[in-house]
């Protein structure tokens, strides 16, 4: 008896039925949580590099800037990331709108005078060029291959804390966001990775450290509501902005409101939509005068395509 008790207090000594049984067990919660810390520092240490901070100077009144570097004018930062080689840089258009002057800082603490090379507030995405050796850029990913509940990292300098590093998931994809300019940016990403005033500009990432989208904005005061747009967007405007500094769009030339349409006219006519856009007024030689529209007309299909709102229209002419 003393000897069984000796034996079943020894915990040195386990069967190997027991062994096995152990070793084919879940993960416990402190693997799971080491697992996801090493996924968020490893795609933090890849993409840190190719952040960068922007401080903008813009005019004061009437007033040139004389220098960027010591400008009297008014101040903003924001966030930016190095997608190529030889120094392009992808940010928001209102973290550099209008500037006069923009400096870069870099992840290694080298500071930089930047070019303005293309802006579009229509998506809110904007290219800037510094000129220096030895840049690491941001590897791109494919936007499209994102899921609901995957694990993304937002990287900025927010408030001017350089390379701040947050987590989250994807909450949604496919929202809509309204652009300063009035018109809507289709295809982006909702996140609640927390951001910041600075983190503007900056990439969000996979646990890979593939840039996804680029950070742009969050509904205050609602927590965990942050959006980006989505890099596959980003790509293609930056290679226009690149190519000709800026994005050339279709234009009607008429100025026109949502309204909605009288059920009897749309069942008569069979038509696809039950609200349309009634032209409010026509710019003098513009390709809608040529076509022969006028004040009063409604449209609802625009190529073939059916047009329910002033929305619709711009996702067409874009």
């Amino acid at each position: 008896m003393k000897r069984r008790l000796h034996l079943v207090s020894n915990s040195n000594i386990e069967p190997r039925d027991a062994q096995s049984s152990q070793s084919t067990q879940a993960p416990s919660e402190a693997d799971l949580l080491d697992a996801y810390s090493q996924a968020v520092v490893s795609a933090a240490e890849k993409v840190s590099p190719a952040i960068v901070n922007i401080e903008v100077h813009k005019q004061l009144g009437n007033k040139q800037t004389p220098s960027p570097r010591f400008s009297p004018g008014m101040h903003g930062s924001g966030s930016g990331f190095i997608f190529t080689p030889d120094g392009f840089i992808l940010t928001n258009s209102h973290v550099i709108h209008q500037a006069t002057g923009l400096e870069v800082t870099l992840a290694d603490g080298r500071h930089l005078l930047a070019d303005m090379v293309g802006d579009d507030p229509d998506t809110d995405l904007a290219v800037i060029r510094i000129n220096a050796p030895n840049l690491v850029p941001a590897s791109l990913g494919d936007s499209r291959a994102l899921r609901v509940g995957q694990l993304v990292i937002a990287v900025g300098n927010p408030y001017g804390f350089q390379c701040t590093v947050t987590a989250g998931v994807v909450s949604a994809l496919g929202r809509s966001l309204r652009a300063r300019s009035g018109r809507l940016i289709d295809n982006i990403i909702q996140t609640d990775a927390a951001l910041n005033p600075g983190n503007s500009g900056g990439p969000l990432v996979t646990s890979r450290g593939d840039v996804i989208g680029v950070n742009t904005a969050v509904i205050l005061p609602a927590q965990g509501l942050c959006f980006a747009v989505a890099i596959d967007t980003a790509k293609f405007i930056a290679g226009l902005l690149i190519k000709e500094g800026k994005i050339r769009r279709s234009y009607l030339g008429v100025a026109g409101q949502n309204v909605p349409l009288l059920r009897r006219l749309v069942r008569f006519h069979q038509l696809p939509v039950e609200s349309g856009v009634l032209v409010v007024s026509i710019e003098n030689h513009s390709p809608a005068q040529r076509a022969g529209l006028h004040e009063g007309d409604v449209i609802i299909e625009y190529d073939d395509r059916p047009v329910a709102s002033i929305d619709d229209l711009h996702r067409l002419l874009t």
